[in-house]
């Protein structure tokens, strides 16, 4: 009996499944079960817009996410203090 085993490249990459990381697909899942009940009992659609906003954000590309690149982005741009260092050149 010969049997043949397939693994991916890497085994500490995160699982992912389609564009989003598994965590990613059921927190989208619940969250749009939920938002399909309350677009069935109180005829309000804003849930399903913030379930299909985080779904966006949520997308991996080369391994990094919209909303970390947006984290990164404000970190960056407001929340952290810059440090720059000058000093003379020394021959």
């Amino acid at each position: 009996m010969n049997t043949t085993f397939i693994y991916p490249q890497n085994l500490k990459a995160t699982a992912n499944l389609w564009l989003w990381s598994l965590g990613s697909v059921c927190v989208i899942g619940v969250c749009a079960l939920l938002s399909v009940l309350a677009l069935a009992q109180l005829h309000t659609p804003l849930p399903l817009g913030v379930t299909a906003g985080y779904a966006f954000l949520t997308i991996r590309a080369d391994d990094t996410t919209i909303l970390d690149f947006l984290r990164n982005a404000v970190r960056f741009f407001m929340s952290t203090q810059q440090h720059f260092l000058w000093r003379a050149r020394t021959k």
